[in-house]
This record gives C-alpha cells, structure tokens and sequence, in this order.
C-alpha cells in the first residue's frame, strides 16, 4: 500500500442574512459565511486536501470563483468532484481531521453533527473524520469575530501498480 497526505486551508469572513455552513451542517447561527458558493469552510479546507493528495490543484482551479455556475452552490459539489478525482487514480480516502478556528459560534455543541454531515459528504464512517476547534485568544481577524478559518488533513491510500 502506498499512502498519499493532503492538506487544506480556507477562510471567510461572516456576513449576515446567509446560513453558516460547516461540513455541510447547517448550524444555528444569526451570521453566515461570505463567499461566491455557500461559503463551507470546512468542505473548502477538505476539498483543497483532497485535491493535494491527488495531485490535482486547488478548488479555484476547478471551480473558480469568477464562474456564475458556482455562485451559491453546495460546496459538497466540490468535495465530490475531488473524490471522483482520487478514485480515478485508484485513492481511497482514509481519515480526515479538520480544525475550525474562530471565536465563534462554538463549535463543540454542533461537533458530532458537523462530523456525521462530513463522514457523509465523505462516505466514510464517523470515526474516521475528527472535527476540533481552536480560538485564537481574541487575537487577529477570528479573534475580533471577523470570520472563520479552516485546517484540513486527510489520509488517502492507494495501491501500488507495477
């Protein structure tokens, strides 16, 4: 077995009247996130992983932000295209581990559902999707409640062809 490690990064300031998105859950929330798509942090960070650990660019490469297509558009849209990405070259994913950073909305009492929502986006089981989340102490942008970022890392394995 050969493995093959991805990471992913996004972020997006809050903006009020849109539904805050986080791994595909819809959380309760008076502001949501600002984007072209529905602005999905955290299927962002996880579909940048993804497409590293392929090989294949970034999310704005494959649906960039200029194109009308994608304006408001489910971003788990974009989390399946990197997989059909990764399973044309025989990548499997194994595990993924996400990390929201901001102040707000705390994250712990939506984290079982954000990770149900993304082991389902990811057709994974539960256990191996882990979704935690930091502060960054009231320092910064997501310390002064601006926005929300997000780190991703994800495990694929694929075998090896000789």
């Amino acid at each position: 077995m050969m493995i093959r490690v991805g990471q992913g990064f996004d972020v997006h300031r809050f903006r009020a009247g849109r539904p805050l998105y986080l791994g595909g859950y819809e959380v309760p929330s008076a502001v949501g996130l600002d984007g072209h798509s529905d602005a999905d942090v955290v299927l962002h960070a996880v579909t940048d992983a993804v497409l590293g650990a392929v090989g294949e660019g970034d999310i704005g490469l494959h649906f960039p932000p200029s194109d009308p297509r994608w304006r408001d558009a489910d971003s788990t849209v974009f989390l399946r295209h990197a997989l059909e990405l990764a399973a044309r070259k025989d990548l499997a994913l194994s595990n993924c581990d996400v990390t929201v950073v901001g102040e707000r909305p705390k994250i712990n009492p939506h984290r079982d559902a954000i990770r149900d929502a993304l082991a389902e986006a990811l057709a994974i089981p539960s256990d191996c999707v882990n979704v935690k989340a930091t502060t960054t102490e009231g320092l910064g942008w997501t310390g002064r409640g601006e926005g929300l970022a997000c780190l991703a890392i994800v495990l694929m394995t694929c075998r090896e062809t000789e």
